[in-house]
């Protein structure tokens, strides 16, 4: 009688192939799950190989190693990298294109007419001039103007004001995140650049202002906060605070006091809360600040916005 086949191999090869790849035949065997795997699905172990599902599910049983603040280890400093990145492309925009800065500075509130020129806003409506700013409804101006510099044509700082910003944002930013995390991090950079901007709203909304000033103002108030925490200084507290300091009272005449002092204290009010938060509720503890301080910082923005706005 003739044999009729099925297309099928023999089950004795098919036990002998890898099982991510039947094509390829096998000897080897993952210690845990007991399947072929070829050389190239083959992973080490303590104990024998494994096979890649193996190894996934070992990972997801596995405790990820933390920072003492909570935050996973950063082998990189990826988001010191990434603004640092936005800051100078941003600059290189408004070279190119300088009425970004009236665009996307903080102004609180303004008047502009057709032809693009700014007045000061006093509280009138008045026909032909269109009311601009955060009091209506470019909240945001509050963050977008931490991006912003000073071009090399204005004021007495010109390309120094966005070179010592980046240096500070070089020198404190690649610490706080190997401390932090990235996500840590990037909070603490954002709300600082936020409260810079709702204190100069605040107390000067007719006043425009750009510059990452206030959210660098937050990584030194944080910084400061973290290393006392830690009682290890790789630049020494003093050395940042007190320039800092005196620079914001020296310029007070020129640049946005307000803006250094509103990131100096939200800085520090949040590193604060992410450095004594207690180790067995860190996460929970160190959310509800983050959330606490934005939740604040945008109700202070819309009571004056009220205010001016009417």
């Amino acid at each position: 009688m003739d044999t009729i086949s099925t297309g099928q191999p023999p089950a004795e090869n098919a036990a002998s192939t890898c099982y991510r790849h039947p094509k390829r035949e096998t000897l080897l065997r993952c210690t845990r799950c007991d399947r072929h795997i070829c050389p190239d699905c083959m992973r080490e172990a303590p104990v024998g190989h494994r096979c890649p599902e193996c190894v996934r599910a070992d990972n997801r049983t596995v405790r990820q190693a933390r920072t003492v603040f909570g935050g996973r280890p950063v082998a990189r400093p990826l988001v010191t990298y990434a603004l640092v990145a936005l800051i100078v492309l941003a600059y290189l925009v408004e070279l190119v294109h300088p009425a970004v800065l009236d665009q996307f500075d903080s102004l609180g509130t303004g008047l502009v007419d057709d032809a693009g020129q700014r007045y000061v806003d006093d509280g009138v409506a008045r026909p032909g001039y269109e009311p601009i700013g955060v009091a209506h409804g470019e909240w945001y101006r509050l963050i977008t103007s931490s991006f912003l510099h000073l071009l090399p044509t204005q004021g007495a700082l010109g390309f120094l004001h966005i070179a010592f910003n980046l240096w500070w944002l070089w020198e404190l930013g690649r610490v706080i995140e190997e401390r932090l995390g990235h996500a840590r991090y990037l909070a603490v950079y954002l709300l600082s650049a936020l409260g810079g901007g709702v204190l100069g709203f605040l107390i000067s909304p007719h006043q425009a202002a750009v510059g990452a000033s206030g959210a660098v103002y937050g990584l030194a108030g944080c910084y400061v906060v973290l290393t006392r925490r830690l009682h290890h200084h790789p630049i020494d507290p003093q050395r940042v605070l007190i320039p800092f300091v005196i620079w914001m009272v020296l310029s007070a005449g020129w640049t946005s006091w307000e803006g250094h002092l509103g990131g100096l204290l939200v800085g520090g009010v949040v590193g604060l809360g992410f450095a004594y938060a207690p180790a067995r509720r860190r996460t929970a503890v160190q959310v509800a600040v983050t959330v606490a301080v934005a939740v604040l910082l945008v109700a202070l923005v819309v009571v004056k916005s009220l205010a001016l706005a009417g």
